[in-house]
């Protein structure tokens, strides 16, 4: 199975051809990054999917004769393409668009196309993406493998503040009706479509599981390592006084859950924490993670995992303290797409505490180690919870993914961050800004950039 993302910034400049153009045909080269699965968790079965990196555009003294049928330009712009393609190992894509027509390749578009692919095949690039977009905004998509061979790619990921997928529709079903009568059906089945992961099983994601259940959400999976303990059975939804005595894992607990529920979920739960190198496929194959860890080492994982590969992060974060009589309860939401600041340009993620984490994941004796002199700080008390509040927490997080999928809060979809003074009564929409210096929200290499080696240039 192949699929493409599509990145706001990209498909953005798409649809921009179709008004450029003025009722002409319009062309444009793209990059995409590559995600190679071996095998998907709900199929067991390889995907890749290609992600958008980089939007170039063809410039007017290239262009040699364009009507709302044909266009024609000169192709040394292609070769450099080739050679940026072959020197990243990324996959080039040609653009065009169909003013008058439908999002379907035309004869015409066979015959260029295989020369263009045989060109790149000769370059030793490893495929030829061709897209096309209609005048009436939809879009289709092929990977030429050789001259002779092309696959289609009707499953389309729009990632952005506003989410989309085309190509695959879930099911509608009954006991859906009431959803339906709001958002229609056409969403419905979207948003059971999307492939939907949850990081972390404790409070706040033991709420999203049954939310996104209870949507008709149709392939979800889990990741998480902890056994349920005693002091979890305040917040931990699913779980039962029996679990702790018989020592059950979190991700144990969600399963039944699944069951119980019985509304033909495809779960797959992993005991490992989201960023162990046996969650990467899963994680890749995912249209939208939900970020409901307590750490800092996993959030900076999917906070730099999100910008290579593409795939929405919907993180949560709360906060909770006494204030002399008083209190301060904060529940955020923040959403990583292209466009909107990073984790760390937001402030909420301390590196050197993810550091720490990260190595206690890795090795905990070399930790302990360094606990004992003073080179680490430890965890310190843990933090008050409150199973109200973190539910709430969840369904901030879910609606803030419906918001984006249907539109229901505004056009413009997600926000990038969100905030619930729960003492206050009240929500805050963040102001951050990206950090202009960022080196991973900021550097235009980073983003769509798919698999490289070692894993999201990174060192462990």
């Amino acid at each position: 199975m192949r699929d493409l993302i599509l990145q706001n910034p990209h498909e953005a400049s798409i649809r921009a051809l179709l008004k450029d153009g003025q009722g002409s045909e319009r062309a444009a080269y793209m990059l995409f990054g590559l995600a190679d699965i071996e095998s998907d968790p709900w199929t067991l079965q390889p995907r890749t999917r290609y992600v958008s990196h980089d939007f170039q555009t063809i410039e007017p003294d290239a262009m040699i004769s364009a009507s709302e049928r044909h266009i024609t330009w000169q192709t040394d712009g292609f070769m450099k393409l080739l050679g940026e393609a072959k020197s990243s190992g990324m996959v080039p894509a040609l653009v065009h668009t169909h003013p008058s027509g439908l999002a379907r390749f035309s004869d015409q578009d066979d015959r260029n196309e295989a020369e263009l692919a045989r060109t790149a095949a000769l370059k030793g690039v490893a495929g030829l993406i061709s897209i096309v977009i209609a005048g009436d905004g939809t879009i289709a998509a092929r990977l030429w493998t050789d001259q002779k061979t092309f696959v289609d790619m009707p499953r389309i990921l729009s990632s952005g503040p506003r989410l989309g997928l085309a190509g695959e529709n879930g099911k509608a079903q009954r006991y859906q009706d009431r959803q339906i009568r709001l958002f229609g059906e056409a969403a419905s089945q979207q948003a059971s479509a999307f492939r939907c992961a949850i990081a972390g099983c404790g409070a706040t994601g033991s709420a999203v599981l049954p939310l996104l259940l209870r949507l008709g959400v149709e392939n979800i999976v889990m990741f998480d390592r902890d056994i349920v303990e005693d002091t979890n059975l305040n917040r931990l939804h699913g779980a039962r006084r029996e679990d702790v005595t018989a020592g059950l894992s979190k991700i144990a607990i969600h399963e039944r859950t699944v069951r119980d529920i019985g509304l033909g979920t495809k779960f797959v739960g992993i005991e490992s924490w989201a960023g162990d190198p046996e969650t990467w496929d899963a994680l890749k194959s995912c249209d939208v993670i939900f970020c409901c860890t307590d750490d800092h080492a996993g959030r900076l994982f999917l906070n730099r995992f999100s910008r290579f590969y593409g795939i929405p992060i919907i993180d949560v974060g709360l906060a909770m303290q006494r204030r002399g009589q008083g209190y301060d309860l904060f529940a955020r939401v923040t959403t990583l797409v292209a466009g909107h600041p990073c984790l760390v340009c937001a402030g909420h993620i301390d590196v050197g505490l993810a550091a720490e984490q990260a190595l206690k994941r890795r090795d905990p004796d070399a930790h302990a180690r360094l606990k004992e002199e003073a080179y680490v700080l430890g965890e310190g008390d843990p933090s008050p919870a409150v199973v109200t509040f973190t539910t709430e927490a969840a369904s901030m997080a879910v609606n803030e993914w419906l918001s984006g999928l249907t539109g229901f809060a505004g056009s413009s979809g997600m926000l990038p961050s969100r905030t619930r003074r729960f003492h206050a009564r009240d929500d805050r929409t963040s102001s951050v800004s990206a950090q202009p210096d960022c080196s991973l929200c900021q550097a235009p290499e980073t983003l769509g950039r798919g698999d490289m080696v070692p894993f999201l240039d990174r060192i462990a």
